[in-house]
């Protein structure tokens, strides 16, 4: 079942496709503007930002391929799917449409269960994108998402801040510095063999990058630590005597996270979560939530 009050922008110069697509999107509860054109695509987006797009890969003048790399620069963009339609299906479309910032890719004529079952996928995968990267930066966390060669492709505010503070760049497209890209050069990993439990590079003084992830296309994640305090998860680990872990999962309760959302945030099945809570109850002496997040609180806020 999708999702209620999704809007979709379909981009098509063919006015068979346009109302086919139109019909069966709407009938399934959606709400759907259409652009005739890449240029006509672009002056929507501004009027109403839509949850997803379907885009018509070989269009006159501004072709789709084009009009997705324009709109995937907008930063308010970057975690709106767009899928493409074409009745090219080669991999060199496929490729194109991929690099150039879409999601996914489906040729015409278009099986409309298929074409549902995919947006049903990138929907969800786009509110779990948007959810967490909120609450990266409603807890204050010190993110910078980059690629392999060291340019940023986005920060939460107070990395940012963090960064300009100690004089570095922190705009998107902007270059980390070169101490960073020849660390990430060289692979290191949390999870790798002989790799330290944590793996960081000191950019400035006072701070360092440690690295959290690598994704599968090309996003690397830092967490930058002001290194004379420590992350939060170091310090509630370090008072309590829980592991990092543990750390993290009392972390985000405090931040007022269910079980569930913090299983999301830190890529663990919510049963796992609920098993390192326990740990924690255990290891503070508390019986609840509430309590724990209390006692975390004191910590992080340097209370008595």
């Amino acid at each position: 079942m999708l999702p209620d009050s999704i809007t979709v922008l379909l981009v098509d110069d063919s006015p068979e496709s346009l109302g086919m697509l139109t019909d069966a999107l709407t009938l399934n509860g959606m709400s759907v503007e259409v652009a005739r054109s890449g240029r006509q695509a672009l002056s929507t987006v501004t009027e109403r930002l839509p949850d997803l797009v379907l885009m018509d890969a070989r269009m006159p003048g501004l072709d789709g391929f084009e009009t997705c790399q324009i709109l995937k620069a907008d930063k308010r963009f970057e975690d709106v799917p767009v899928i493409f339609m074409t009745g090219f299906d080669d991999t060199g479309h496929v490729v194109r449409a991929l690099a150039c910032g879409g999601v996914d890719f489906i040729a015409k004529p278009i099986p409309l269960d298929e074409l549902l079952a995919r947006i049903r996928v990138h929907l969800g995968n786009a509110r779990k994108a948007r959810s967490a990267r909120k609450a990266l930066d409603s807890t204050g966390r010190r993110i910078v998402a980059c690629d392999a060669s060291g340019v940023i492709r986005w920060t939460t505010p107070q990395a940012a801040q963090l960064l300009t503070r100690v004089g570095l760049r922190a705009d998107e497209g902007d270059r980390l510095p070169w101490q960073i890209i020849e660390w990430l050069a060289s692979g290191t990993d949390p999870q790798s063999p002989g790799a330290t439990d944590s793996p960081a590079c000191t950019a400035a003084d006072g701070v360092a990058f440690r690295l959290l992830e690598r994704a599968p296309d090309g996003e690397i994640l830092l967490r930058l630590l002001e290194r004379d305090q420590g992350s939060d998860e170091e310090r509630l680990a370090q008072a309590f005597g829980l592991t990092l872990r543990e750390a993290e999962v009392l972390l985000w309760i405090t931040h007022g996270k269910s079980n569930k959302e913090a299983a999301e945030i830190l890529s663990m099945s919510p049963r796992t979560v609920n098993k390192h809570l326990e740990q924690v109850f255990v290891k503070l002496g508390v019986e609840n939530r509430t309590a724990a997040a209390t006692m975390a609180v004191r910590v992080l806020w340097n209370e008595a």
